[in-house]
């Protein structure tokens, strides 16, 4: 990998989130659905992160599966951006 694609966030937009749990499926260590039915993303010590726009880093081991959610989520709410410039790999914002 390059290292342009090393280091990743990853945020998700609630107000936009249709509570579907397609993210914690492909990615349950990143993304988790709290008791309001919406999905919010998680630390890498596993706390959930319930600031509207707050990021968390991607783990390398899982950039595929969290890149997959954004592209596959319903409510098209999961930002993944490359930390150095912040632009969007993948979600609303990312190049088709």
């Amino acid at each position: 990998m390059s290292s342009d694609t090393d280091e990743l966030q990853v945020w998700i937009d609630q107000d936009l989130c249709t509570g579907d749990g397609l993210c914690v499926q492909y990615a349950p260590e990143v993304f988790e659905l709290d008791i309001d039915g919406l999905a919010y993303v998680k630390d890498n010590s596993g706390e959930l992160l319930q600031n509207p726009g707050v990021r968390t880093y991607v783990p390398k081991n899982l950039v595929l599966e969290v890149i997959d959610s954004a592209k596959e989520c319903p409510g098209d709410c999961i930002h993944v951006v490359r930390t150095q410039d912040d632009v969007a790999v993948a979600g609303p914002d990312a190049p088709e």
